[in-house]
């Protein structure tokens, strides 16, 4: 038999390369099944072959995402598929979809050595540079090292500083008299506010407007130009981690102009840290408390670490907690029950009106009580901050369960390939929470329901890399709430949407904001 030859060489070349195409993806397959027999794994039952390598659904998930819809996209996808672990094509690549526990512990611990974070360091340097959250291997067991200290209790437990921002947050609240406000975006100028101070020594001062009679103390250029950039900058970072091996084309000059003024923010209080003595360090801590970066110059003096360490930490001290606590406000202001049981539990605690215990407010005090753990849990399981992520095989390997008609046994991962875990869903899976699983519920966490979810509950991420700030996430979320219980006792919804449409950028938030009414 004569292979077929053209006289046009461009139909000879298209020939040429769909046999190479076909006998690579024979030879590939006949691998798979040769690693599948060897290590005893199953293959993936639900499969979505889309398009052209999944080029199409890769740019439709751009718009998704710009639309606030992705994560509901996925997460009804399980549900459709009746599947905890999905195989699926997605910008040329093999991607696997899981919201299994047991092969999440499998990444994130049991099998820490045999996931990577892939393309994640490429993405996110520009940025981020070489911190705790875009490190791998010795460089990231650094850094961790030298942070935990940082986020020891006594520190974490300092809301104190706090109160002065939440006044400044409050006088914009009651400017509002009562009517329809943005909770969101106040949210998120206050936690930039609280972080720069508690990381820089100097906050920006976003709160700080002309409007509620406050003039300006951050020491740094145009604040706003800095929280805009900060801002923009972490969504071109994202859209660059959703495109993996592709992050390189989305570079364009408006992403390194505002990185470039992210680094300049945050050179600027570096140096002045490294160009005071230890005695003026000394002096301006106890003037002003425990400062991150004072603390930090203590382990390195090298200008470029501290800048990248001080963005990581800022990045998820800030915009965690902001979520966090938009998300918690959404459903607090549509459930007027857990809003009257909450201002109980806030007002037999620490007072309310003229008659408030600050004193009593610390980080072992609000962890007492249960019933404000319990809405934060609850809003974490729905709305958990970083509702999914990544981890990229190493070598040749295998997850748990996933595999064959049933999903029960082994599938196979390997090098190269990217899994997909996916907190949002399994957060809302009715094995482990119930037909009501959708519905936010706080007294679940009260009744021993949610006692043995082990990794079905991952809020804070898993394993030797689980966030070393997440007791400083709650206190500070703690604190906010019950201060806004005693200050404003009157909350009302005005989002007729729901569920809400969310950014999944490098963190969740409301689309278009929170609407409510305090008074």
């Amino acid at each position: 038999m004569e292979l077929f030859v053209s006289e046009y060489p461009v139909l000879n070349w298209l020939a040429f390369i769909i046999s190479l195409y076909l006998v690579n993806r024979t030879l590939n397959s006949l691998y798979t099944k040769y690693l599948e027999r060897k290590h005893g794994c199953k293959p993936i039952n639900a499969k979505v072959r889309n398009l052209l390598f999944g080029i199409p659904f890769y740019l439709k998930s751009f718009k998704m995402k710009k639309q606030g819809v992705m994560i509901d996209f996925s997460n009804n996808r399980f549900k459709e598929l009746n599947a905890h672990t999905v195989d699926f094509a997605f910008a040329g690549q093999k991607f696997i979809q899981t919201i299994e526990p047991d092969n999440i512990k499998a990444m994130l611990a049991t099998q820490f050595n045999d996931f990577g974070f892939g393309t994640r360091h490429g993405a996110f340097a520009p940025l981020l540079g070489d911190g705790i959250f875009t490190l791998e291997g010795d460089g990231w067991k650094h850094s961790r090292a030298m942070l935990r200290p940082q986020f020891a209790r006594e520190q974490v437990s300092q809301v104190k500083a706090l109160e002065l921002h939440l006044q400044s947050f409050a006088k914009h609240v009651t400017l509002t008299r009562g009517n329809k406000f943005d909770i969101q975006s106040l949210f998120f100028k206050l936690t930039l506010d609280s972080s720069t101070e508690f990381l820089f020594g100097s906050t920006v001062g976003t709160l700080k407007e002309e409007n509620i009679s406050m003039t300006e103390v951050s020491e740094f250029g145009n604040k706003n130009k800095f929280e805009k950039a900060f801002d923009t900058s972490q969504i071109t970072v994202s859209n660059r981690g959703m495109s993996q091996n592709l992050y390189w084309i989305i570079n364009n000059k408006e992403f390194r102009e505002n990185c470039d003024l992210v680094h300049q923010f945050a050179d600027f209080y570096v140096q002045k840290a490294l160009d005071a003595n230890p005695q003026d360090l000394e002096k301006i801590s106890e003037d002003k408390g425990y400062v991150f970066l004072y603390e930090l110059v203590k382990e390195t003096r090298n200008p470029q670490v501290l800048r990248d360490q001080l963005l990581n930490i800022l990045l998820a001290g800030r915009d965690t907690t902001a979520g966090l606590l938009s998300f918690t406000f959404f459903e607090l202001a549509r459930r007027p029950d857990v809003w009257a049981k909450l201002k109980e539990e806030v007002y037999e605690s620490f007072g309310s009106g003229d008659d408030i215990n600050f004193e009593a407010m610390n980080f072992e005090t609000l962890k007492k009580c249960q019933y404000l753990k319990s809405v934060l849990n609850e809003a974490l399981r729905m709305y958990p901050s970083v509702p999914f992520n990544f981890r990229c095989a190493t070598k040749n390997t295998t997850l748990p369960v996933g595999g064959g008609p049933d999903e029960k046994s082994p599938i196979l991962v390997k090098k190269g390939e990217n899994v997909v875990y996916f907190p949002y869903s399994m957060q809302r899976d009715p094995r482990y929470y119930g037909k009501d699983a959708d519905y936010f519920r706080p007294e679940r966490w009260l009744t021993g329901e949610t006692k043995k979810l082990g990794w079905a509950y991952l809020p804070f991420n898993g394993g030797p890399r689980i966030c070393l700030g997440q007791q400083f996430a709650l206190t500070q979320a703690s604190y906010v709430v019950a201060r806004l219980c005693q200050t404003f006792p009157n909350i009302e919804s005005f989002d007729d949407e729901y569920p809400p449409r969310k950014n999944t950028y490098l963190t969740m938030s409301h689309v278009n904001g929170v609407f409510i009414g305090l008074s």
